[in-house]
Parts: structure tokens; sequence; C-alpha cells
């Protein structure tokens, strides 16, 4: 596709036009993911797992969306975002199917990973269709509310799914997911053709594209990769220490919630200033939030102190919503933009993967809190490296290169 008709399909799309194609089958897809995500360790314990054996089978989620980030990037170079999301369905039903009717932990674990998989290539199409369809200018936007649309769909599939959890025990939950991955699927499948629907036929592979890009992933990748870790470890965190200091489970489903909500309404008012002023200005204040979120924790000794670290830390979360997928476009080489957006998820992903197991290793040898404390150094440690290495100010809607990558 030449840059004249990519310009003119820059101006056709506007984040309307996006709604019910994008943004309403990632709720779909989160409502589905988040009744399902607290399931996955009740359906390892009904099957016999014991807690350890079933929390390494929750994180073969995780596991699986590392290794598939960059066989993700290939396949949607080589059959588009359309082709992508079916086969991204296809293995995510596949998955729900054997975890329904898993009959050990070993088929669970499977379905588990393929799960992990499907959520890696359906993340990485639907960035890489807002790249090709959104002008330049307005990327913070759309992917801070692709963001935002993913966290509201996460914080309602609980409630969503009770019901059914309630009838069928943790299996109602997968149905819910089963029937949102169809219909998420289907709807997303009605999108337009665009420029990543071709055939690439370019002669580079994955390990050309990582080699050729190894500045870009190991210094910008690195304040990915400590962001991922900050966002994971924030969910594994919390709750642990709130059983440390003897909240109950109710009230800290509660405090999720407020910090949840706090996480959803920031989203797009986030997209808006990430156009406005760029990564730099939005990574940083991210950063230093969740480090101070992180350092504040071990001071904390009631329900109320922990409800003020977990606020601080949604509104961490909920400012930075968007910013990973809209660097990673900005900075992708157009004739490389699927591979190189794989590699760059990777180092996002390998944060979220991590994150939790470091807090468990540390937590280990030493004591819980000195797992936050660690974590609010390494936060601190993103911040310094967004402002060495991210980009600043976006360009404007007006310039004349807004409409190219």
């Amino acid at each position: 596709m030449s840059e004249q008709t990519f310009a003119v399909d820059h101006a056709r799309v506007r984040l309307r036009a996006l709604v019910w194609t994008v943004f309403v089958p990632v709720v779909l897809y989160g409502i589905g993911s988040g009744a399902a995500a607290p399931m996955f360790a009740l359906r390892a314990l009904d099957l016999g797992a014991s807690a350890g054996v079933a929390g390494i089978v929750v994180a073969l989620s995780g596991l699986g969306m590392v290794l598939a980030d960059l066989p993700a990037g290939r396949i949607i170079a080589r059959i588009g975002e359309r082709g992508a999301i079916a086969v991204g369905s296809g293995v995510g039903l596949v998955g729900v199917l054997c975890a329904i009717f898993a009959p050990n932990a070993g088929v669970l674990a499977v379905g588990l990973l393929l799960n992990g998989i499907a959520s890696a290539v359906w993340g990485l199409a639907r960035q890489s269709y807002i790249v090709a369809v959104v002008p330049r200018a307005e990327r913070g936007r759309a992917f801070s509310t692709l963001a935002g649309a993913s966290r509201l769909g996460s914080f309602c599939g609980p409630f969503v799914g009770a019901g059914l959890v309630y009838a069928m025990g943790p299996s109602g939950a997968l149905w819910l997911q089963f029937a949102t991955t169809v219909l998420s699927g289907a709807a997303m499948l009605a999108i337009r053709s665009a420029e990543g629907d071709d055939v690439d036929s370019a002669d580079h592979t994955l390990r050309s594209v990582v080699v050729e890009n190894r500045r870009v992933l190991g210094t910008l990748g690195l304040a990915a990769l400590l962001m991922g870790g900050a966002r994971a470890s924030r969910i594994a965190l919390l709750p642990l220490w709130a059983a440390h200091i003897g909240v109950s489970a109710a009230t800290t489903s509660l405090v999720f919630g407020i910090a949840g909500a706090m996480d959803v309404l920031l989203s797009y008012p986030g997209g808006i200033w990430l156009d406005r002023y760029g990564g730099r200005a939005t990574g940083i204040p991210s950063m230093l939030l969740f480090a101070a979120g992180f350092a504040a924790l071990p001071l904390t000794t009631s329900a109320l102190e922990l409800s003020s670290v977990a606020v601080v830390l949604g509104l961490a979360n909920g400012v930075s919503n968007g910013i990973i997928m809209t660097v990673g476009a900005d900075v992708a080489p157009p004739a490389q933009r699927a591979e190189f957006l794989g590699a760059w998820r990777l180092t996002h992903d390998i944060g979220m993967f991590t994150g939790p197991i470091a807090i468990g290793l540390i937590s280990a040898a030493t004591v819980l809190g000195a797992s936050a404390l660690a974590l609010a150094a390494a936060a601190s440690a993103g911040a310094v490296a967004m402002y060495r290495w991210f980009p600043g100010s976006t360009l404007r809607r007006d310039s004349p290169d807004a409409d190219h990558s």
C-alpha cells in the first residue's frame, strides 16, 4: 500500500469508527477473561492439585503469552490482523474447552498455556490494526481506550459471571469465557482490511528483526519490562499484604474494586495526556506513583491505609494505560511492524511474568515487606529509564508527518 493510500486510510478512521469492531469486542473478551481468571485456581484444586501446583498451573497463561509474542508478530505479518484474530480465537476456544473438560491438572495446564498464546495473538493483532488505521496524533487515546476497555471488561467479568458460578461452579465462568471469545472474535473479524492484512513477503526473519532493533529493545524495552513488572506485581502483592495485616477476603475484593474503578476512569484522560505531552511525560509520573505506592505498602496496618495505597497504584496503572502500545507503535519500523511489535510486547510481558515470581523469591528469602521495597526501587529505575530513553511529545495532528509512522 502506498504512503498516499495509507494517509487516506488514516484520515477516514477515527476512534468512534472503532467502537463496535475493536473496543466493544475487547470489553467482551475482558469480561470472559475477568470472570474466568479467579476460577482457574479453583478448577485446579477441584482436580486434586495442591495450592502450590495450582499456582504454577495458573502462571502458565503468562508463560504462554511470553512464548507466543514473537511468533504472533510473524503470524500477523504473514496472514494479516483478521487472519490472526481468527487463529487466536480458535486457539483460545480450544484452551477454554481443555480447562472445562480437563480430567486432571495436566490437561488444565495445557488449556491455560493455550489461553496465554491466544491472548498474545489477539493483543498484538489489535495493536497492529490500530497502528495501521489510526492517525499517529490520536494513538495515545486509541491505545488508552483499548487498555481501558480491557480493564473495564476484566472489572465487570466476576460480577457478570457470578450467577453462572453459583449455578455451575467454576466451570460456569469458563463457559462465559467461551461465549465471549466467540462473540468478540466474530465482531473483530468484521474489521475492514488494513495495510497489515496483506501477506508480507519481505526478506526478514524474527531473528533479524530483533538483531536490527536490539538497541531500541534493550533501552526502551528495559523501561517497558520494568513497567510490566510493576503492573503485575501490584496485583500479586496487594492481596498478600492484605492477608498479612489481617484484612478479610471480602474487604480485599472491595479494595481491588475501588482501585480498578480508578484505573478504568483514568484511561481516556491518560490517553489525551499521552497524545499531547508524549511517552516520557506520561511514563515517568506513572512509575514514580508505582514507586511511592510500593514504598508505602509496608507502612500500612489497616484496611483504610491499604485502600489508600491501592488507589495510588490504581492511579499509576490508569495514567499509564496504553503507553507501552503507543511508544512501541511510534518506534516500530514500518516494513517490520508486526514482528517488531511482537518483540516489543515480549519485553513488557517478560516483566509481567517475572514480577510476581520475584515477589515470591524475595519474600521466601527475607520478608514480604522487602518485596515491596524492591519493587519500589525497580519502579524508580523504570522512571530513570523512561527519562533517559522514552520519546517526548508526539507529533501534533496538524503536523505534515502526523499520519505516518
